[in-house]
């Protein structure tokens, strides 16, 4: 998009594309590239991990306000999503959403936090290693529950079917179950991030652009527009990171719930 500075000079502007997500590692350690999503993963970690332990060694009948929001979090897992979704069983998988919803939360707002500004689970490779743990965990509790032939048989022949269509329903079944649900999992968490934070980028980028490569009141306007918008577009995309994090987890619990079950 070339765009006049003065006559007979011309400027052109680099939108962002997937390349802008390929970063070189930070650093090396005994020949291994350290990458900026891999600091983010580690750095989440000890941020979750440190304030779930003062938030617990510091728990008070009457909270304060660490302990409060931590509080209000779980809470909000453990009464508003587990019981419409896994039942009265569902107590002993409330820790692993909790800390799911919180850890996606967290790598998903690094997107948006000034200095840091990349979405670890823009990398489908965060996105499929935590759907693969729902995928165990999900897979494991149906098998302990029902059996290994109790489970696969209820998941492909789920009974009140006309056995007319098991030919059709059971590889259907089984193919959502085993494959698309991971799939589905991952996709969905990691080309939101990647989406959003490339328009951001977009928007950022280009009214700066705007504003220091090109000439008069037009450019000045919608660049001016465009950095304005782009405020407006990262409260949106906070909301978005915390929606698909609980997306996230309302489907593991969801899946969690229905291997539970005898009937799918």
């Amino acid at each position: 998009m070339p765009v006049a500075l003065t006559a007979g000079e011309t400027e052109e502007f680099e939108a962002p594309g997937p390349a802008d997500f390929e970063l070189p590692p930070a650093f090396e350690i005994l020949g291994f590239g350290v990458t900026k999503p891999m600091l983010i993963v580690v750095a989440a970690t000890l941020l979750i991990g440190i304030t779930f332990y003062i938030a617990a060694r510091r728990a008070a009948v009457v909270p304060g306000k660490g302990q409060f929001f931590v509080e209000g979090v779980y809470g909000f897992i453990r009464n508003g999503m587990v019981p419409d979704t896994i039942g009265r069983e569902g107590a002993k998988y409330v820790p692993y959403l909790f800390t799911l919803f919180v850890f996606i939360a967290v790598l998903n707002i690094s997107g948006i936090i000034p200095f840091v500004q990349y979405p670890a689970t823009s990398r489908i490779a965060i996105p499929l290693g935590l759907a693969v743990i729902s995928w165990i965990i999900f897979n494991y509790v149906g098998i302990k529950r029902q059996g290994l032939g109790g489970y696969f048989k209820n998941m492909m022949f789920p009974p009140g079917v006309p056995k007319a269509i098991y030919p059709l329903l059971a590889p259907l079944e089984f193919l959502s179950t085993v494959i698309i649900r991971p799939v589905t999992l991952t996709l969905r968490l990691t080309f939101n991030m990647f989406a959003g934070h490339l328009v951001l980028l977009l928007t950022i980028l280009g009214g700066e652009f705007l504003l220091l490569h090109t000439q008069g009141i037009v450019g000045f306007a919608a660049g001016s527009v465009s950095l304005l918008f782009s405020i407006v577009l990262t409260l949106f995309e906070g909301f978005i990171q915390l929606l698909q994090a609980y997306v996230f987890t309302l489907l593991s619990a969801i899946y969690i719930g229905g291997a539970l079950t005898h009937e799918h």
